[in-house]
């Protein structure tokens, strides 16, 4: 009995102690791997969509009201500056046109008589005593009022045919007819049935604008005439260059983003206005910052921060974060080179709690 009483308190003293280093495990702190603080020169990529659109493009209207004569050009042609498109008839405008032009050709035969008139009388009065200054100065009033009547002809003819000349649409500069919404015989004009769509659709392909909005957090690192890739959906397989040409210089006040154009020259035409592209930017290190890895960055709803290390203790440093790549990002806050930050850092490392480092 005194060996079996024996036995019993020897296995509850073993359990006892047992039971003690235990619970000296669960609350001594665990292991934390920590990284220490130092700045870098971080280089990285941004991938945002663009849209390509013509270098220019215009649609046309009919300026006089009118019927389609002749349409020389169709859907998908390229046209020449200055080439004619399309020949429309008005037969007033062709009568007023030839009203002001006999006006003209009166008005420049009076004149003519009575510049005569006016030369006559200053050759005969070189001689004393034949003709009155009377009569010279009626004769030199009478050839001004010819003369500004001639100018006013002249201008109403100009006025007449310029309108005769809006009969004729030109193309205003290269381009490639995109639509064409008329046939001979269609009225067109300035207002009422015709004119709710243009006569034509001309977009300039050759030549292509890439336009992309930048975020404001990356708008520093963009300047002119940098190049920039990007591709397109209809061809995977195929990447292409732009240079950036213009800057809007401001941010849009609801996206808040700069708005950046880049020329895409075209000669093939593989590429057509209106496709989406994804370019990609190279956004080079401009100075030293920060770098950390970024499980060392704590990213919650309230704040964001990393854990510093400070005297075996926890301490929460509100940062704001800058670029990432893959594995990095960086971080500017009020922290000095040679911190050690906690490398895997989550909220539940509460701030001010304890911290066994390695």
């Amino acid at each position: 009995m005194l060996l079996g009483l024996a036995g019993i308190v020897s296995c509850n003293s073993g359990s006892k102690k047992e039971a003690a280093e235990n619970a000296d495990q669960e609350t001594a702190p665990a292991t934390t791997e920590t990284v220490s603080l130092h700045k870098g020169m971080l280089s990285t990529t941004m991938q945002v969509p663009g849209e390509l659109a013509p270098y220019q493009q215009v649609d046309l209207y009919a300026k006089e009201s009118s019927f389609v004569k002749k349409v020389f050009v169709d859907v998908g042609s390229e046209v020449k500056q200055g080439q004619l498109l399309v020949s429309m008839e008005a037969p007033e405008i062709n009568s007023n046109l030839a009203a002001a032009q006999s006006r003209l050709q009166s008005q420049a035969a009076i004149y003519t008589a009575s510049n005569s008139n006016y030369n006559r009388l200053i050759e005969t009065s070189k001689t004393p005593g034949t003709i009155s200054k009377n009569d010279i100065d009626q004769a030199t009033a009478r050839k001004n009022s010819d003369k500004a009547q001639l100018e006013a002809a002249k201008s109403a003819y100009n006025s007449v045919a310029a309108t005769r000349s809006y009969l004729d649409i030109r193309a205003p500069f290269n381009a490639v007819v995109t639509a064409r919404n008329v046939n001979p015989g269609a009225y067109v004009g300035p207002s009422g049935k015709g004119s709710d769509l243009p006569i034509f659709v001309l977009q300039e392909q050759k030549r292509l604008r890439l336009v992309i909005s930048v975020p404001e957090l990356y708008t520093g690192y963009l300047k002119m005439n940098d190049e920039v890739t990007f591709d397109v959906k209809a061809l995977p397989n195929q990447q292409f260059t732009a240079k950036v040409k213009r800057l809007a210089g401001a941010l849009d006040a609801h996206l808040r983003s700069e708005r950046l154009e880049m020329d895409v020259f075209n000669k093939d035409k593989k590429l057509l206005p209106g496709m989406y592209a994804e370019v990609n930017i190279p956004l080079p290190a401009t100075d030293s910052t920060f770098v950390i890895p970024k499980s060392a960055l704590v990213v919650s709803t309230e704040k964001v921060f990393v854990i510093r290390v400070n005297n075996h203790k926890a301490e929460w440093i509100n940062v704001k974060k800058g670029r990432e790549t893959e594995d990095k990002v960086e971080i500017y806050g009020k922290l000095n080179e040679g911190d050690e930050l906690v490398k895997v850092a989550t909220d539940e490392v509460r701030n001010g709690s304890t911290l066994k480092t390695k």
